[in-house]
């Protein structure tokens, strides 16, 4: 089958032949119906994220944000059957360890990334594993398009976690968003559908105007400023209830811990890269000063997609109106490429595999 191969890090991605996958006696294997072109596939092609274990050993097949098709299914998979249509998460779970029996599937102590990790090739390929699939093959309702449900891979669901979850938003808070790429403008239009007031922060004017459509009751774009974390708090009459950093860079994380009003909250969705390394420097003074929270938010629980599966369905929030172009295998590395300089907006997905 074809798949995109990472050869060597930073070297151009290659579409190639791999050998088909064969279903584990736990898991199944999936036809890719579609996946997400994500910066977290960009981060693995660059080599980033050593310091936490996603970095797989060349050569690795990447993708992690696929839907699709039953076409295999363990000896020992008892809840998902052949012909099934599913939303597969990036982070398997083993549905075994004290965090998976509490509704913590998202931090397994076992946890695999799919695409990151050498135990878990990706889903820039025709056909995909999925092990564990009781717990990590998520049931797709009937009425959820192929289209939609390949826009609610990693970026979407992991902004619907940090928003509904771990942000907690709800009417009327004042949300600030640092970075509307995929996740940021997800993040967006999620907070903007559980009822908060949200400012969305960029460089670009073509994002912000984006933002506006997904619900973004101001902008402020960063170039324009001397100091965008005044002007959100000016905007907000004080401060935000609720920051995102959707980036992951030093100046995007301290820019929003720095719109944040008293008591307020910063959800960390953005991971950084190697220039991080994963630390940054934090107002550690301000968060004792105005009790500040700071949570991070990782993928989404496969036991509450319900949550998110039952407001598309109702219309409160849609994944196609972030996903920007569909693409086919052969435009993979080159979509990828252009995230080197940020030219991406929204979601690319890709939806043909074969030639």
């Amino acid at each position: 089958m074809q798949a995109v191969v990472l050869e060597a890090f930073q070297e151009p991605l290659e579409v190639q032949n791999v050998d088909r996958p064969e279903p584990e006696p736990h898991g199944i294997v999936a036809k890719v119906d579609g996946c997400g072109v994500c910066r977290s596939d960009w981060h693995c092609w660059q080599g980033d994220w050593d310091w936490f274990g996603y970095r797989p050993d060349p050569p690795h097949v990447l993708g992690h944000e696929p839907c699709g098709t039953v076409v295999e299914v363990g000896s020992e998979v008892e809840s998902v059957a052949e012909g099934d249509h599913i939303a597969i998460p990036f982070n398997f779970a083993c549905g075994k360890c004290d965090l998976c029996r509490n509704g913590h599937e998202n931090i397994c102590e076992n946890h695999v990334g799919l695409g990151f990790m050498n135990e878990a090739p990706g889903a820039f390929a025709e056909e995909v594993h999925v092990p564990n699939a009781d717990i990590n093959a998520v049931p797709l309702p009937d009425d959820i398009s192929t289209d939609t449900a390949a826009g609610i891979g990693c970026r979407f669901m992991t902004s619907y976690h940090g928003m509904a979850h771990q942000g907690d938003v709800g009417g009327g808070d004042d949300v600030v968003v640092h970075g509307c790429g995929g996740i940021g403008l997800s993040a967006v239009h999620i907070a903007d559908a559980l009822g908060g007031n949200v400012v969305a922060v960029d460089l670009m004017d073509e994002k912000l105007e984006k933002a506006q459509e997904l619900g973004a009751v101001e902008t402020v774009n960063a170039r324009d400023v001397d100091d965008p974390a005044k002007e959100v708090r000016d905007i907000t009459d004080g401060g935000a209830d609720i920051s995102v950093d959707a980036l992951g860079i030093k100046t995007t994380c301290q820019n929003a811990v720095r719109s944040l009003g008293k008591g307020g909250r910063h959800v960390q969705i953005g991971l950084t890269t190697s220039d991080e390394q994963g630390m940054i420097p934090l107002p550690t003074d301000e968060f004792v000063a105005k009790e500040i929270e700071f949570v991070g938010s990782l993928g989404l629980q496969p036991s509450r997609y319900s949550e998110m599966l039952d407001m598309i369905q109702t219309g409160k929030i849609d994944p196609t109106l972030l996903v920007d172009k569909t693409i086919d295998i052969h435009q993979v590395p080159d979509e990828l490429a252009a995230m080197t300089d940020f030219e991406t907006m929204g979601i690319p997905v890709c939806t043909e595999f074969a030639d």
